[in-house]
């Protein structure tokens, strides 16, 4: 496998060929690591092809499997690397973001000049979180910000992921863990996060309520408060179709610990080739910047700033389905 480098990691056309050739998005992802770090449990070139045909990444899968000695690849405790995000950001997500998902920045003006920001977001598609992606691909592109996304818990440990990605690898791109300790952690740092009010309940709503917002968890409104942290919101429209058509098999998931299982066409054919969990379908994903929001919990009594919290919360959320609401219409 390559060695850590310095110098900057370069397309060449085998990685214009993955890029527009679905299964081969899961190479992309760990031939960049692997230009910038040593990875001798990560996946070589033979097993890279095998992703490349029908069925070949269940091969590669058993290769790999025996080539390490019948066991998991060896965990990696990574923290945030900001030099690695911004590589990656730039050598890897803008070519993706710009020529695939057609990335668009509406409403710019309402952006602030610096941070530390909580941006809040709708979230769907049942996909690999690309709207959540490209919208701090954007961000840094515009403003130069460092965006660390909150990610679900499943990003980082789940089996499938430590197999598809190197072990650490969220950590080292910023990714922050979806538990009250690791979000109020990154909060008092002061750094720009990146979070969905709707958690996994965003992309776990399928396709039939792709433009209803779920209830919004109240715990950014009162970090925000506590801090003193303004709230971005943002209102991301296009992301209904990373994966469209799709209906979550709630039991299956839970049986198989999947934070969401779809049911789809485009099953049929992640069935045939694996490596396709990190791709979505194309798509133009149109992210409008609403006007910075600070909510205030004018209140001591702790059962009263509860119900302020959810309220201040839900109704954020009720001005984010008015502009869903407002642009839907405006499209038709």
């Amino acid at each position: 496998m390559p060695q850590s480098s310095n110098s900057p990691y370069r397309f060449t056309w085998f990685d214009w060929f993955c890029l527009w050739y679905p299964p081969g998005w899961l190479i992309l992802f760990n031939r960049h690591w692997q230009h910038y770090h040593a990875d001798p449990d990560g996946w070589n070139w033979l097993e890279y092809g095998l992703f490349l045909i029908p069925g070949g990444f269940y091969l590669a899968l058993l290769i790999r499997w025996l080539r390490l000695g019948c066991r998991l690849p060896r965990p990696e405790v990574s923290k945030f690397d900001p030099n690695y995000q911004q590589a990656f950001s730039q050598e890897i997500l803008t070519p993706i973001v710009k020529y695939y998902f057609r990335g668009e920045l509406h409403q710019a003006e309402n952006l602030p000049e610096t941070g530390p920001l909580i941006v809040a977001m709708n979230h769907a598609g049942m996909s690999f979180p690309w709207d959540v992606l490209g919208l701090g691909t954007l961000l840094s592109q515009t403003k130069g910000w460092t965006v660390q996304p909150i990610a679900g818990v499943s990003l980082f440990d789940h089996a499938w992921m430590i197999w598809w990605l190197p072990p650490g690898w969220a950590n080292a791109l910023g990714g922050v863990r979806a538990e009250a300790d690791a979000f109020e952690a990154a909060v008092a740092d002061k750094t720009t996060l990146l979070y969905t009010p709707e958690g996994l309940h965003g992309p776990r709503k399928g396709w039939a309520k792709r433009y209803q917002l779920e209830t919004f968890h109240p715990s950014f409104i009162r970090l925000s408060d506590r801090y003193q942290i303004p709230i971005l919101p943002v209102v991301c429209i296009g992301s209904e179709f990373l994966h469209p058509w799709g209906y979550h098999l709630k039991r299956i998931a839970k049986l198989l610990s999947l934070p969401f299982l779809p049911l789809s066409p485009l099953m049929l054919i992640f069935a045939l080739f694996p490596s396709m969990g990190v791709w979505a379908m194309r798509t133009r994903l149109r992210y409008y910047i609403q006007p910075l929001d600070q909510p205030s919990l004018e209140t001591s009594q702790a059962s009263s700033k509860a119900v302020s919290t959810y309220r201040n919360a839900q109704g954020l959320r009720e001005k984010l389905q008015s502009q869903i609401n407002q642009l839907l219409h405006d499209k038709n």
